[in-house]
């Protein structure tokens, strides 16, 4: 895997690599936040998403570690509109985000509630539908 931008030859095909995580930043104490807030939902990985830390569900995204204090947080279009115009101090988007089925998420004002609520919508947009299922059995 190349980091910066360099391109790696990969078979016949070229792809481009990006490491977002800023030298010398350490992202554990978010990610570890977020990774509590989904230790109850099934089946989800500890991965590697931009080369930071990141959850997934069956190979499918649920949220990276951005910094310190941001995380990405799958969501659908709609919903994020939503949630960026009901709590703009919690979601928000840079412009890289725009037309993105994401959303930014402020750690520092986001409680840990809220947090398991998000990331177990984004957990149920992106698992298959035979385990929400379970899930949602297993739950009652």
């Amino acid at each position: 895997m190349t980091r910066g931008g360099a391109k790696a030859k990969a078979g016949s095909r070229t792809r481009t690599t990006y490491n977002a995580k800023p030298p010398g930043e350490d992202l554990s104490p978010a990610f570890a936040r977020a990774h509590a807030a989904a230790s109850r939902l099934p089946d989800v990985d500890v991965a590697s998403w931009f080369g930071t830390p990141a959850l997934k569900v069956h190979g499918k995204s649920l949220m990276r570690v951005k910094d310190r204090d941001t995380l990405v947080l799958m969501c659908p279009l709609g919903e994020k509109a939503l949630l960026m115009e009901t709590a703009p101090d919690i979601y928000f988007e840079t412009d890289h985000y725009k037309g993105w089925p994401a959303v930014l998420v402020r750690l520092s004002k986001i409680d840990d509630v809220e947090l398991a609520l998000r990331l177990e919508r984004a957990w149920r947009l992106q698992a298959p539908k035979r385990l929400a299922r379970a899930y949602d059995t297993e739950k009652g």
